[in-house]
C-alpha cells in the first residue's frame, strides 16, 4: 500500500481510540440507564462521564487533524454517490462524536451532577440546574447516541463490503503500518 492511500499515524490512533472508546461508552450508557439508584450505578455514571469527555477531547483533536492534513483518496473505483454518502456520514459522525459528549454534559449540568474528569478535574456546568431541560436532554442525548450506532453500522458494513466483496484495500487504509505517517 503506498503511503498516500493510507491516513497518517495520528488519525489511525485517534480513530480506534475513539471508536474504543465509544464500544466501551455506548453499551455503559444502555446498560447502566436501567440500574437502580445505588453506589454502583454513580460509579458507573462516572466512567461512563469520563469516557465521554475523553471522546469530546478526541474527536475534537480528531477534526483539527482532518481539517490540517487532506485523507487519503477513495480508489478510483468507488462510485459518484458512494462519494457522496462517504462525505455525509463522515461529517455526521464528526458532528455526534462532539455533539453527543456535550449532549450529556449539559444534561448532567441541568440535572445539577457534576461532571469530574477522571474524578480529579470538575468540569464547569454549561447551564445552570433546570429539571425540565435535563429531562429534554435526556431524550435528546439518547437520540444522538441512538443515531451515531446506525452510522457506525453502516461505516463498518460499507469499509468490509468494500475491503472483502469489491477487494479494494478500505481495512488497510485506517490501519497501522511498519512506516510511521506524520
Amino acid at each position: 500500500m503506498t503511503l498516500n492511500t493510507r491516513y497518517t499515524t495520528p488519525a489511525i490512533v485517534l480513530h480506534w481510540l475513539v471508536a474504543l472508546l465509544v464500544f466501551v461508552g455506548f453499551p455503559l450508557g444502555v446498560y447502566m440507564h436501567e440500574l437502580p439508584l445505588s453506589p454502583t450505578k454513580l460509579q458507573l455514571y462516572s466512567y461512563h462521564k469520563w469516557i465521554g469527555i475523553t471522546v469530546l477531547l478526541l474527536a475534537g483533536l480528531r477534526v483539527i487533524w482532518r481539517l490540517t492534513h487532506r485523507p487519503p483518496p477513495l480508489p478510483d473505483s468507488v462510485v459518484r454517490w458512494q462519494r457522496q454518502v462517504s462525505a455525509v456520514v463522515h461529517g455526521l459522525l464528526y458532528v455526534l462524536l462532539l455533539a453527543i459528549p456535550l449532549s450529556g454534559w449539559l444534561m448532567s449540568s441541568a440535572k445539577g451532577f457534576p461532571v469530574v474528569w477522571f474524578g480529579v478535574l470538575p468540569l464547569p456546568d454549561l447551564v445552570d440546574k433546570n429539571r425540565e431541560l435535563g429531562d429534554l436532554l435526556v431524550g435528546v442525548h439518547q437520540v444522538l447516541n441512538f443515531t451515531l450506532l446506525g452510522l457506525v453500522i453502516l461505516h463498518v458494513a460499507a469499509a468490509l463490503k468494500h475491503h472483502f466483496i469489491e477487494r479494494q484495500p478500505f481495512l488497510q487504509r485506517m490501519g497501522w503500518s511498519k512506516q510511521e505517517q506524520l
